[in-house]
């Protein structure tokens, strides 16, 4: 016969058993995708305009390798437009799972994608490009798209970062000498912490401003308390109790928003995302 736990002992079993299924439920409950909705006033858009955006998908799936939770989540929200921002691949690892929802949704909607970060510290990214100009547009710089939805003018633009000691640097100068008044202009912009740059604070040239800068890349800062750390504990290139990881703000008739994105990789199972769900972004756009 074993030896007989003590009431004292027992109670601190109890404790931390308590302590582990909570621990387990939040980061269950933190890998759940979620949508989060915004609206957005504008004078250009007569007629509204509704954006999915998917940020940060790291090649990861909702619903199974289908990426059934996803589709299911963009069908319920029934968009005019989807926007797949940086970092939908990661730095290593497969392609799958991101091209089978890019076919999915771009063979329903008018698509357009922009990269990041990640894509770029591959070796094979020029053949993940190819891949997905099969489907939809790839903003890079000045290679813009516009599209006419609901008989509206749109040109969406990208740049995966616009630090001018970083080597695209050009890449946003680019996308303000394609700027068009006549257009509802948005840029997808990976790198939230380099927002004074997308206002034009580093260009040579800056007559007009974006309509709308959509972000991703901070991942809501990984560890929210709410009304504590509501922007997370840390970002990349913004570090601990980073400025900006999720929301949206307004910058005269700019408008900013940023997604937590939808990354849930295993290899982040040790640094579980703590009250941040994964985001699925949909953006309504009216007068």
């Amino acid at each position: 016969m074993g030896k007989k736990l003590s009431p004292k002992a027992k109670k601190r079993l109890r404790f931390w058993l308590i302590i582990l299924a909570v621990l387990i439920a939040l980061t269950a409950w933190g890998f759940m995708m979620k949508t989060v909705r915004y609206k957005v006033k504008t004078d250009k858009l007569d007629k509204g305009l509704r954006i999915v955006f998917i940020s940060d998908l790291h090649n990861c799936f909702y619903g199974g390798p289908d990426q059934s939770g996803i589709i299911d989540a963009v069908h319920d929200a029934a968009p005019d437009l989807v926007v797949f921002g940086g970092d939908v691949i990661d730095m290593w690892g497969g392609t799958k799972h991101a091209l089978t929802l890019i076919k999915a949704l771009s063979s329903e909607y008018p698509c357009c994608y922009s990269p990041g970060n990640h894509e770029e510290m591959r070796s094979d990214v020029e053949d993940f490009y190819n891949k997905v100009r099969q489907m939809c547009p790839v903003l890079i710089g000045e290679d813009h798209a516009d599209m006419t939805i609901n008989g509206q003018d749109i040109r969406l633009f990208g740049a995966i970062n616009a630090n001018v000691c970083y080597k695209y640097s050009t890449q946003l100068q680019e996308c303000f000498d394609a700027l068009d008044e006549e257009h509802y202009n948005i840029l997808v912009a990976h790198q939230p912490e380099d927002i004074d740059f997308y206002l034009g604070n580093s260009v040579d040239t800056h007559d007009m401003d974006f309509d709308l800068i959509l972000s991703g890349h901070a991942h809501g800062g990984q560890w929210r308390i709410p009304k504590l750390l509501d922007q997370g504990l840390y970002a990349p290139q913004q570090g601990l109790f980073p400025l900006y990881t999720t929301g949206m703000y307004k910058y005269g008739k700019t408008v900013h928003i940023i997604s937590t994105g939808l990354a849930r990789p295993l290899r982040m199972i040790f640094i579980p995302r703590i009250f941040n769900r994964p985001e699925l972004s949909v953006i309504d756009i009216n007068r």
